[in-house]
């Protein structure tokens, strides 16, 4: 049994229905995805980032070099005694 129906307007479009889009937690701006499984078409909302994408945006340059606990505290030491030093 079907959840819901849309009609497709002379421009391709389609309204969500409100039952749809409860369901999917969806509203203006949402982007959903289209899959096809053999002879049906499934639609559901899209992540919006994946955590590959995550890391391009946070490295655009690659993963970083490692560094050792040691270089984190020298960085933290110098860091706050720039920050409270006496001008």
């Amino acid at each position: 049994m079907a959840l819901a129906q849309s009609k497709v307007t002379a421009q391709g479009q389609i309204s969500v229905p409100a039952e749809v889009r409860r369901k999917l937690g969806i509203g203006p701006g949402s982007v959903l995805e289209w899959d096809e499984e053999g002879d049906a078409i499934i639609v559901r909302k899209a992540g919006r980032y994946s955590s590959e994408d995550i890391h391009r945006a946070i490295f655009p340059k690659g993963t970083p070099v490692s560094k050792k606990l040691e270089d984190f505290d020298k960085g933290v030491r110098r860091y706050m005694k720039d920050k409270h030093a006496r001008r």
